[in-house]
Parts: C-alpha cells; structure tokens; sequence
C-alpha cells in the first residue's frame, strides 16, 4: 500500500504573520475609531506646523508666505470689519441660488436620459459637448446678455454644474437592477410608476452623492464670478486683498471656501446617512 501524500495540506497552513495586512492597510475594512481620530487630527495638524514652520523659520518673506498668527489677525481684520458675514452670505446665496436651479434641472432631466434609450440617445451628445465647454468661457456672454448683477454670476454656476449633475444622475439610473423594473410591470404598475415608485427612490442615494461632490464646482464657480464683477463675496474680497499686496488676507478668505465647502460636504454626508438608510444596509 503506497503512502499518500495529506491533501490540501498547503490550504490550510497558517498565513506568516509577517503576511498578514496590518489594520492600517486593510482593504475595504473600518478602523479602530482611536485610529480613524488620530489620523483625522493629524491630517489638519500636521499641515498646520509644517506652514508655522516655513513660514516662521525658514526666511520667507511674509508678504509671501504669511504665518498663521498673521492669517488669523487678518481673520479678525476682517470680522471687525462686517466683511466676513457679508461676503460669506453673498457668496453663499450665489451659490444656493445657482444650485439649486441647476438641480431642479438635472435631476427630472438625468432620470428621463437613464430610463429612456430614446431621450438619451437624442441628448447626451449635446450634454456631452456642452459639459466640455468651460463654464468661465461664458463670462463675456454672460454678462452681454444678463448684465453684471447678480443674474450673471447665479447663471455660471447654473452651466458649470447642471450638465455634470445630470450625466452622473443619468449613469445611476442605468444600475437600477431590471427584475425591480420587471417585477413592478408584473405586477401590474405603468410606466410613470415605474419612475416614481421604482427608479427614483432608487437613485436617491446616487443624486444626493452627486451633488456633494459637485457642490464643490459651484464654490469654485462663485469665486471666479466674483473675480470678474462684484460688489461682495469672498472672490471679491481676495481680488481686493490681491490689488494691495495683502496676501494674509487671501490666505483667510481661502480658508474660510475651504471651511464652508468642507462644511457642506458634511451636511451632504448626513442628509445621506439619515434619509437613505437603506441604502447602507
């Protein structure tokens, strides 16, 4: 009788722990939550020291490079001032305004592209080759129709999001699943249900995602605007502070985008988590 050899024997050795993924290198695995804070706290404190740093010991000049201590007098500056609300609201209202339409917009319009081949077929090219037009490149027309008051400045940010929210809302329609679809016709459902009971409660979470992440254009967007013709907003305040070399200045008004852009990816990350629970389920 020969000696067989143990099947599978290689299958079943324990991995080397040597080989084995530590907790900061897992692959589609949460963190310890003493971890997940760490390493938040290091991703805004570790800059921070590294800017005090160069800035306070290294010779630059601080018209160049400002330290934070000045940033924050500048912040103050401008507090004392009344700029700081009054810029933040203007932007921010720019912002909400231009948004807003572009959403009411894409949304109606990216869920009729997604369910319907024949809509999409007779729109996405020209969605396409407008979405490729930088929206800054409007100004000068933008401003020969509309003027230069607040018209203008809320239509920028209308073309430079509309046809981003709506080519994403479209690709998430595609992934409803079709037994859904299917099932919903078998049971005796019409179209129009379809699309309301079905596909939109479907891409809710995909809608809500993408304008989180497109949000971030619209701030981008009121800032040039603001470059070009205003009276306030936080654009206008960095051109100002640029005109007479107040570089402190710039540096708060960035911040603040910064903070409030932030800020709003947050709130767009809670609307998410609160109303599409399902979706993380």
């Amino acid at each position: 009788m020969t000696q067989t050899s143990e099947p599978f024997k290689d299958d079943f050795e324990p991995t080397p722990k040597s080989l084995e993924p530590t907790v900061f290198w897992r692959i589609a695995e949460e963190i310890p939550d003493s971890l997940n804070w760490i390493l938040i706290v290091a991703s805004v404190v570790v800059p921070l020291t590294a800017w005090w740093l160069l800035s306070n010991y290294t010779g630059v000049n601080p018209k160049f490079l400002p330290s934070p201590q000045n940033v924050a007098g500048a912040f103050q500056r401008l507090w004392e001032k009344g700029f700081i609300t009054q810029d933040i609201f203007a932007s921010f209202g720019r912002v909400t305004a231009g948004f807003t339409l572009a959403a009411i917009v894409s949304i109606p319009l990216g869920i009729s592209m997604g369910a319907f081949a024949s809509i999409r077929a007779m729109l996405e090219p020209i969605v396409g080759i407008l979405r490729y037009m930088p929206a800054p490149a409007f100004i000068p027309l933008l401003i020969i129709y509309l003027g230069l008051n607040e018209e203008p400045k809320i239509a920028l940010i209308v073309i430079g999001t509309v046809f981003y929210n709506t080519l994403m809302i479209m690709d998430a329609v595609k992934f409803v699943p079709k037994d859904l679809i299917e099932t919903t016709y078998t049971l005796g459902g019409r179209r129009w249900q379809v699309l309301m009971s079905v596909i939109t409660p479907y891409v809710i979470p995909s809608i809500i995602d993408t304008f989180r992440i497109n949000v971030a254009t619209a701030w981008n967007l009121v800032v040039i605007a603001e470059l070009v013709a205003a009276e306030e907003g936080l654009g206008k305040r960095i051109l100002l502070a640029q005109r007479f070399f107040k570089t402190d200045e710039i540096f708060a008004c960035l911040i603040m985008l910064g903070v409030i852009g932030f800020a709003l990816d947050l709130i767009f990350r809670w609307v998410l988590k609160t109303s599409c629970k399902w979706a993380f389920d």
